[in-house]
């Protein structure tokens, strides 16, 4: 595996055709006209972890910006928390279930691997018109359910979205291992999107991945590969794993680059943007990329202490609390950025 910065996953890659925001004005403009999020009522803090492994505060502090986490009940499945925020999101935006077109769940831990979560969500909630399907990039799943709904429905395909983002990380956390279970929460978060709306306007997105970097996060077991068995059990294998000091090179740097393309292209800097909303993966790695961009902490939105990383969650659950809280405001310009398994990574940029 490789080691150095110049050699991890991103560098050199080709660009994405692009598609900035004057490209789209024949095609219909996308906006968030709700947000809706839920956590569960569980709160892990870090003294609570310290009687699981061998850890402290103090080193849980200092590494990750932590200090508490919210954990689903055994009975409190990722569907759950989909559908508490997102019957949120559209009271919110004043929708109505049954007019809903399409939903979008980005998640790495489905009730089941089929049928999607999203069919549950669209049971539960009495969205019986809609579309619908689950979308698996891991951390950066939110982001691309965004650019993947917002695409649809500009092309006309729908009116609406429901764009979920949800995950019970706790399902798949070794409480064993101090350096990966230290990191991890449940949670969820919601938007719904609409067509020729006046309300947060899509502007452009970039996604990319890199399968060079495969092992850095995976989950190993389960699947074709490594089907459910005795020996993957005894083996661990259905827990996550992270390799964090590579991880934490390649988040910094694909921070930096999807966040300065994204900019450049539509013609904007980095003394442009009014905020930006990062995955909350690691406070450590936030910060890093806040340096190597060049903004200000004022202008980065972070609320990693509360709820540790939430994989698909941690940014539509970020957006809902900076809107209920009134901290955003009209004409912002604002870019979400996310990175996760794959490797993959990928950013959004919106005019509030």
């Amino acid at each position: 595996m490789r080691d150095s910065l110049q050699d991890l996953p991103g560098k050199d890659l080709p660009r994405a055709r692009r598609s900035p925001s004057d490209q789209r004005a024949q095609i219909r403009r996308v906006g968030i006209v709700g947000t809706g999020s839920h956590a569960p009522e569980k709160i892990l803090n870090n003294h609570d972890l310290s009687k699981i492994v061998d850890t402290s505060d103090e080193w849980i502090t200092e590494r990750t910006g932590m200090r508490e986490r919210r954990i689903a009940g055994d009975e409190e499945a990722t569907s759950d928390m989909a559908i508490a925020a997102a019957r949120s999101a559209l009271d919110q935006a004043g929708l109505d279930p049954s007019n809903v077109e399409l939903i979008v769940v980005a998640t790495a831990t489905p009730d089941t691997l089929f049928p999607a979560t999203a069919c549950r969500v669209q049971q539960a909630i009495g969205a019986n018109g809609a579309a619908g399907f689950d979308l698996a990039a891991a951390c950066a799943g939110f982001v691309y359910a965004l650019m993947t709904a917002d695409a649809m429905i500009a092309a006309g395909h729908y009116r609406n979205a429901l764009v979920i983002g949800a995950e019970k990380l706790s399902s798949i956390t070794d409480y064993t291992d101090r350096n990966t279970c230290v990191l991890f929460g449940d949670g969820a978060g919601a938007v719904v999107l609409g067509s020729d709306s006046d309300g947060a306007t899509l502007l452009d997105h970039i996604l990319r991945i890199d399968g060079e970097g495969l092992d850095l996060i995976e989950l190993p077991g389960g699947g074709s590969r490594i089907p459910a068995s005795a020996e993957s059990i005894a083996n661990n294998q259905h827990f996550l794993k992270l390799e964090g000091p590579k991880v934490f090179r390649f988040a910094v740097k694909v921070i930096h680059d999807s966040v300065t393309e994204l900019l450049e292209r539509n013609g904007y800097t980095i003394d442009d943007l009014d905020l930006l909303i990062p995955h909350q993966a690691n406070l450590r790695i936030i910060e890093a990329a806040n340096a190597r961009l060049g903004i200000a902490p004022e202008r980065v939105a972070i609320n990693v202490e509360k709820y540790g990383n939430t994989s698909a969650a941690s940014i539509p659950i970020l957006l809902d609390e900076l809107c209920r809280e009134k901290r955003l405001k009209k004409g912002q310009l604002i870019c979400l950025v996310a990175f996760g398994a794959g490797l993959s990574w990928g950013a959004s940029l919106l005019r509030w």
